[in-house]
């Protein structure tokens, strides 16, 4: 009799653990497929193309003495990944809140459950799993403000006083990883919403995440642009 009802517990669970990984399956085979294919075609991503962009803007600042607006450009990002650092912490504290809250929102938010479990402790799981995603948002525009603090240094040094060091090179490297950071912290953030519908339940875990993967695929796919001379021969279009 004990056995059956720890069997009938544990398949209480299924359908929410069943979700979880098909979910991570998707986001894992998707980024796979978009790593791939943008070593086969560098410029396939957008995030590619912005390596490129930042790579040819540090050269073209440093060999031009623009200071000016090279402090200007770096603040602009600073303070988007300030703002989205904060953010972040407000979710946070917003979580923190509402696991206080479970007892009393209990009905509400498992309204929608049809095929999940309700086990209060399962509940803490998923709110777990969110504080995890939203506190690795936090650290990673926490670490792109700080790598955009150092390129602003770095980036105003004349090439004559460079010692071989500070070579245009050198910067956008540190500039890619502030900017690599920065995609982390968004990709934190996209990942959290279909672990914040997997509160109301495992299936509309999973409706998120294929939603997810298409708006991702939207977001990343870099379109081709067509050459002036293709836009002026009608015969190269179909």
């Amino acid at each position: 009799m004990w056995l059956s009802v720890e069997n009938a517990f544990l398949q209480s669970f299924q359908n929410d653990a069943l979700s979880f990984v098909l979910s991570a399956l998707l986001l894992l085979l998707y980024h796979v497929a978009l790593m791939i294919k943008e070593r086969q075609d560098p410029s396939y991503t957008v995030q590619a193309i912005n390596r490129i962009a930042r790579s040819a803007w540090v050269e073209h600042i440093m060999q031009e003495g623009k200071d000016i607006l090279a402090v200007q450009t770096l603040r602009n990002s600073t303070m988007a990944a300030t703002f989205l650092a904060s953010t972040a912490v407000l979710m946070i504290i917003g979580v923190l809140t509402l696991s206080g809250q479970s007892d009393k929102l209990e009905t509400t938010w498992h309204s929608l459950n049809v095929f999940g479990a309700r086990h209060a402790g399962l509940w803490t799981f998923k709110l777990l799993f969110l504080l995890v995603d939203l506190f690795f948002a936090f650290f990673a525009f926490a670490m792109s403000i700080r790598i955009f603090n150092h390129v602003g240094y770095m980036i105003n040094i004349p090439l004559t006083d460079a010692h071989g060091v500070f070579t245009p090179r050198h910067v956008a490297i540190h500039l890619n990883r502030a900017g690599r950071f920065y995609w982390f912290g968004m990709r934190a953030y996209y990942f959290a919403v279909p672990l914040l519908f997997w509160l109301f339940g495992p299936h509309l875990m999973l409706m998120a995440t294929v939603g997810l993967v298409y708006v991702l695929y939207r977001l990343d796919h870099a379109r081709k642009i067509p050459d002036a001379a293709d836009e002026a021969d009608p015969s190269s279009n179909p």
